[in-house]
C-alpha cells in the first residue's frame, strides 16, 4: 500500500498493460463503423500530436461521435467512459516518464465532471503504484455523488493504496451518500475493529436522530470482531425492534441470548 501522497512526479506510471489491451480490443470491436473511423482517427491524431490539448479536445468529442451505451464486457462502464479513459492511457502511455503524473494531474482539473468519472474508474489502470494518491483523495472530498462513486465503487484503487483511516473515511461516506457499498471492492478485507466502532457510532448517530438507517451498515460491520459489550448493544436494539429487518440474516448466531 502507498502511503506517500507526495511521491515523486517523476516517477513514471505502472499500467496495467494487460487490462488495457484488453479494454481497447473490447471496445473497438464494440464499435460500429462510422465509430470506428472517427476512433482510429482520434488515435491517429493523438499519436501525432501527444499534448494535453489535444487529449482534451478528443476527450470532448467522444460524446458527440459515440452513442452512448453500456460498454460489453466492462461491468459498469458506458463506451464512452471507456473511450475517454482509453484515450488519457493512449497520451500517458506517449509521455517521458517524467511528464506521465503531471499530465494526468492537469487533464483531471480541466476536465467536467464527466471526464473526471472516466479518469477515476480508470485509475487502478493507469497507476497501479499510488502515484496518484493525492489526487484520488482530493477527488473523493467531492460532494457530487457520481463522482465520488468512480473513485469509491467497482475499482480496487482504494484498497490498494489508502491507509486505514483514508479507507474508513470513504466507507463512512460512501455510506451517508446512500452508496452500495457491496460494491466497494477490498471492503471484507479491510473490515477491523476499528471500522466496526465508526459503523456502529453511525447506527447511534441515525437512531438517535431518528434517520433512516444506511442500507449498507451490516456489510461494514465484521460481526466476528464485535465486543461483548457490542453484541449486548445490538441484542438490545433487536430486542426493541429497532433495526431494520434485513439486520437479522447478519446476527444470527453473533448476539447472546
Amino acid at each position: 500500500m502507498n502511503t506517500d501522497v507526495t511521491a515523486s512526479a517523476s516517477a513514471a506510471l505502472d499500467m496495467r498493460q494487460d487490462c488495457l489491451n484488453e479494454q481497447r480490443r473490447h471496445f473497438t470491436q464494440s464499435l460500429d463503423e462510422t465509430e470506428r473511423q472517427w476512433w482510429l482517427s482520434a488515435q491517429a491524431q493523438l499519436a501525432q500530436r501527444p499534448d494535453a490539448n489535444t487529449a482534451a479536445l478528443l476527450g470532448g468529442q467522444c460524446k458527440r461521435h459515440l452513442k452512448e451505451r453500456a460498454q460489453p464486457g466492462a461491468d459498469g462502464w458506458s463506451n464512452v467512459q471507456l473511450a475517454r479513459a482509453l484515450l488519457l492511457a493512449q497520451v500517458l502511455e506517449l509521455q517521458p516518464a517524467a511528464a506521465q503524473v503531471p499530465l494526468l494531474r492537469q487533464l483531471f482539473l480541466w476536465g467536467d465532471d464527466q471526464e473526471k468519472i472516466a479518469t477515476l474508474k480508470a485509475l487502478d489502470w493507469l497507476d497501479s503504484g499510488g502515484l496518484c494518491l493525492g489526487l484520488a483523495l482530493q477527488a473523493g472530498r467531492t460532494s457530487n455523488s457520481q463522482v465520488f462513486a468512480a473513485i469509491a465503487l467497482d475499482t480496487a484503487y482504494p484498497s490498494r493504496h489508502y491507509d486505514e483511516r483514508a479507507f474508513n473515511q470513504l466507507v463512512l461516506k460512501a455510506l451517508g451518500m446512500g452508496l452500495d457499498v457491496g460494491r466497494l471492492v477490498g471492503l471484507t478485507q479491510r473490515q477491523s475493529v476499528t471500522l466496526n466502532q465508526l459503523a456502529l457510532d453511525l447506527l447511534d448517530e441515525q437512531l438517535a436522530a431518528e434517520r433512516t438507517v444506511s442500507a449498507g451498515l451490516p456489510h461494514v460491520i465484521a460481526f466476528a470482531l464485535l465486543s461483548p459489550a457490542q453484541r449486548q448493544r445490538l441484542a438490545g436494539l433487536t430486542q426493541q425492534q429497532r433495526l431494520p429487518p434485513p439486520w437479522q440474516a447478519h446476527l444470527g448466531g453473533t448476539l447472546p441470548n
